[in-house]
């Protein structure tokens, strides 16, 4: 009896030091893929400089995104690839989610794109039911740790005399990414090689959805936001080689739809996977036992 009482007082972590351990290194080998669930490449916390998402002004005038360190708390486990078209019909079939156009860029291997923000939210939803996991879009945060080195500061000077010159300066700077990949066809997986978290083809040439919201805010004296801001859901940011903000139901940014910049070649996705609460359940369940 002795003994059963402490396997189980060290599955829920109350025994000894063989039961605090597992510490995870900075990106593990793929997570075991279990049923319908996807690969996925699990992170431990960390931090990431970057650059805040949204419209800033000073004193009224424009002014520069404030540059932060921000703290992932959590362990991310996000998928290795972006969702395939393949994966896509699944969920179609299943009706899940809204065709997409059936045409030889959403074929084969290849991600699926031509998907809104609507459609990436509805896909979650419906792989969360399939899978009894909870899946969701990443925050741009999430995003931007994840991509590592392929993350791309979007910070340029500003102009506080004429605001114009800083728009024709990010349309260049973009415009420059783009014509380095001329073919915005999408590829197989893995054609834009691995990022050194184990993640394909971050910042190729599918722009992926985040779950953050487009904002508009005011700096104070010292350059942070004050509580003078408007949160606009409708439109939400997409990373890829540069960021874009991108009405919610847009399926094609290049048709219209992208705030500002040029607009995304392709719109994808990824997912993020919430971690299971355990840790009560099974300390509930051992004192229900002892």
């Amino acid at each position: 009896m002795l003994n059963i009482k402490m396997m189980v007082l060290a599955a829920a972590g109350f025994a000894g030091p063989f039961a605090m351990t597992a510490s995870l290194p900075d990106a593990n080998p793929d997570i075991a893929k279990l049923g319908d669930e996807p690969a996925l490449i699990e992170l431990t916390p960390g931090s990431v400089r970057y650059r805040m998402a949204g419209d800033y002004t000073s004193d009224g005038r424009p002014a520069e995104a404030p540059l932060v360190s921000v703290r992932i708390a959590q362990p991310i486990a996000i998928m290795k690839q972006q969702v395939t078209a393949a994966d896509y019909r699944r969920c179609v079939a299943d009706g899940g989610c809204r065709a997409i156009p059936s045409a030889e860029r959403n074929s084969g291997d290849r991600p699926a794109v031509m998907v809104s923000w609507r459609d990436a939210d509805a896909y979650a939803a419906w792989l969360s039911r399939k899978t009894g996991e909870s899946y969701r879009l990443p925050t741009d945060e999430e995003w931007a740790y994840a991509a590592g080195s392929r993350y791309q500061d979007d910070g340029l000077p500003v102009d506080a005399s004429d605001p114009s010159r800083r728009w024709l300066a990010r349309y260049e700077r973009e415009a420059n990414f783009k014509n380095a990949d001329v073919d915005s066809e999408p590829k197989p997986a893995g054609a834009f090689g691995v990022n050194e978290h184990g993640l394909l083809d971050v910042a190729g040439n599918v722009w992926e959805w985040t779950n953050t919201c487009f904002v508009r805010a005011a700096l104070d004296a010292a350059g942070k936001p004050t509580k003078k801001s408007t949160v606009n859901c409708g439109v939400r940011v997409v990373e890829g080689q540069h960021r874009a903000y991108v009405t919610d139901f847009i399926r094609d940014a290049r048709a219209g739809g992208c705030a500002a910049g040029v607009p995304p070649s392709n719109l994808g996705f990824r997912l993020v996977r919430e971690p299971k609460s355990w840790m009560p359940r099974v300390a509930a369940w051992a004192s229900r036992v002892l």
